[in-house]
């Protein structure tokens, strides 16, 4: 079973996002070591909470510090930026780090309105909607080739990583992105962990894939949010802090990690104020979550990639300690055998 790593470069209280960037660092060591798949990095702009803003910048410095785990990003979210500029930018990835690089390219923007705006070269305007226009001229950098009539037609051939190039993939939480999937032949990640829905989608993207040189078959990543500790109590509460930044999430609040027992007292002021059928705010139908012991996060973490018939699943976890986070991802390693697998991995 193939399990990779999400790493959306969380910043706790009293933290700086220095230091989360550095803890970004020292888990991707440690993933590597442990047998994971991939290590993935997430893009959010403007957040007190998360320090990733900039994939294609860390994972310069992932790539550097790792040895044999593919490298990507979860994702680059493409209507921010110049096609050409991104396939540069992980052209220069896969000349560094050959056979290892991953460009996984999402619709969403990954912040608020405003810092989208702020985002923008061209202020006076929204905007158009051109992502699949985006889209087809990226994989044409990636491929190699753009149309002879195509006003950049001459520039795939001098990427400046080439002959290396990445492994282009589509995100999504949606259905539409399914479908670009399906008919573009890209592999396709799902975040379960934003919306657990994603089955059918991920059911009929596999009915209507078509080949390409991108992927001769469907293929799919599940990627969910979980918490593991050495029992279930303790896993409970080191859950509580992302209970806590949902659940102010939820109503437009961005704060950073904040710690266990703050959390705690929040989610039960939470318990005592509100009601929806006996549960917290932050535990409202939505979100899925999977948190306890590695025999039960092991035991849930497959029944999501039955649900989804997917080929491999990707691990999100935010918690407050760094430490707590590494423990996480090392007792899941275990119980998942990964060390008996990292050496054997294909690329793909």
């Amino acid at each position: 079973m193939n399990v990779s790593v999400l790493d959306q470069s969380p910043i706790s209280a009293g933290m700086t996002g220095a230091q989360a960037l550095h803890n970004s660092v020292d888990l991707a060591r440690r993933a590597d070591a442990l047998g994971y798949r991939r290590y993935w990095v997430a893009e959010h702009h403007g957040s007190p909470m998360l320090a990733g803003a900039s994939p294609e910048v860390l994972l310069a410095a992932l790539g550097a510090a790792t040895r044999r785990i593919r490298i990507g990003s979860g994702g680059v979210m493409l209507p921010h930026y110049s096609p050409l500029k991104v396939a540069e930018s992980f052209s220069i990835l896969s000349g560094l780090y050959p056979g290892r690089v991953d460009l996984a390219v999402g619709r969403a923007p990954g912040t608020d309105p405003r810092t989208m705006l702020a985002l923008q070269r061209d202020r006076s305007r929204a905007m158009r909607d051109d992502f699949p226009e985006q889209l087809a001229e990226l994989l044409g950098y990636v491929r190699g080739e753009l149309p002879a009539a195509h006003p950049f037609a001459r520039l795939p051939s001098v990427l400046p990583g080439r002959p290396e190039t990445p492994a282009p993939w589509l995100l999504g939480s949606s259905p539409q992105s399914g479908l670009w999937a399906a008919e573009l032949g890209l592999p396709y990640a799902f975040a379960d962990f934003i919306s657990p829905t994603g089955a059918e989608i991920a059911r009929r993207y596999r009915a209507e894939f078509v080949p390409s040189e991108f992927a001769e078959s469907p293929y799919v990543i599940v990627c969910v949010w979980v918490v593991c500790a050495e029992t279930d109590e303790e896993a409970e509460r080191l859950a509580a802090s992302g209970r806590m930044t949902l659940a102010l999430l939820l109503r437009g609040e961005l704060i950073p990690v904040p710690p266990v027992e703050e959390a705690l007292a929040f989610l039960e002021a939470e318990r005592e104020a509100t009601s929806y059928g006996g549960l917290p705010q932050a535990h409202r139908p939505g979100r899925r979550r999977i948190v306890g012991t590695p025999d039960a996060v092991v035991r849930g973490v497959r029944e999501v990639k039955r649900e989804y018939e997917a080929d491999e699943v990707m691990l999100v976890t935010i918690t407050y300690d760094h430490a707590a986070r590494v423990k996480s991802y090392e007792l899941l390693a275990e119980a998942f055998a990964l060390g008996a697998l990292g050496a054997n991995h294909r690329d793909r």
